[in-house]
């Protein structure tokens, strides 16, 4: 039995005594960062010929990566668990464009050190990274990483658009999908969103108005583009749908099929997409909905 299965069974004992702390052990396996994600052979000669930096974030040192020498630089930003070297295949079409790329691997993850990490790093890093290296054309984010790009431009960090891939824009969406993938009792998981909240220093409430980017969206001049597989078992398509919906008029959502959570930042159909919305936003993806045999480009949402 491995070590969540052996957690599962354990809260759901915790559970039938003390929903409030079993809510507490819930959160606990939510922001559990191990195993961390390894380089993949395929990525290691991107990784490799990045330029590294580090920075340091809480009590971190977290390693940052440049690619390409342009004028204009495009911020990646890595999902929970998931690495900078996850976008080899998107950094090697960016700066074949002639864009700048940068990444970084949040504490906890890849290269950087840490045992423990939350979103409000993630933001530290991207706000140093601006300094260093903005102001960034795009902003593309993979699945939690698209939750803190969304809300590092909302607080003030500058860019032309977002790129949410497998993403959402509240955390309430990666809280419930945990809890039903965890088969979380439904007594903890309504008791989360308050422990979350406090995890984090806030409220319910401050949550919802710091980190929604449903109920409160980018600001009006910054573009949107999601990019979300049919097929995705980790974070639903209804996510960025919703996204796209709160930003009628400026977004597009490009759905894939067949690559899932993951695989989709090497899927053709969302590596063109990605591409022409960091050269061009929404301008540089053709006007009319353009299907190919695994994806799809949507008008934009009006």
């Amino acid at each position: 039995m491995d070590r969540l299965t052996t957690a599962q069974v354990s809260l759901r004992g915790v559970a039938r005594l003390s929903p409030a702390l079993a809510s507490r052990m819930a959160l606990e396996m939510f922001f559990e960062t191990r195993p961390r994600m390894r380089l993949h052979p395929a990525q290691a000669e991107t990784d490799i010929a990045a330029t590294r930096r580090t920075l340091s974030v809480r009590d971190a040192s977290v390693r940052t990566y440049a690619w390409g020498a342009g004028v204009d630089a495009v911020l990646l930003v890595h999902g929970w668990r998931g690495r900078a070297s996850q976008f080899a295949p998107l950094v090697r079409e960016l700066v074949s464009e002639g864009l700048r790329v940068v990444s970084f691997d949040a504490p906890a993850h890849g290269a950087s050190t840490g045992r423990r990490t939350d979103i409000r790093d993630w933001l530290d890093a991207i706000r140093q990274l601006e300094r260093l290296h903005g102001p960034f054309r795009v902003i593309i984010g993979h699945s939690f990483g698209a939750l803190a790009a969304l809300t590092a431009v909302r607080e003030g960090v500058h860019a032309d658009g977002v790129a949410a891939v497998s993403g959402a824009g509240s955390p309430a969406v990666f809280l419930e999908r945990f809890g039903e993938l965890a088969a979380i009792p439904a007594p903890v998981r309504r008791r989360m969103p308050h422990d979350f909240a406090r995890r984090l220093g806030e409220s319910e409430s401050s949550v919802r108005r710091r980190f929604d980017a449903v109920a409160h969206p980018l600001p009006a001049h910054v573009e949107l583009l999601a990019v979300h597989d049919e097929g995705d078992r980790q974070v639903p398509l209804a996510a960025s749908e919703a996204l796209v919906g709160a930003h009628a008029g400026r977004a597009w959502l490009v759905r894939t099929s067949g690559y899932g959570h993951g695989r989709i930042l090497s899927a053709d159909p969302a590596l063109d997409a990605i591409v022409a919305f960091a050269r061009g936003g929404l301008r540089g993806i053709p006007s009319h909905a353009e299907r190919t045999e695994r994806g799809s480009v949507d008008r934009p949402a009006s």
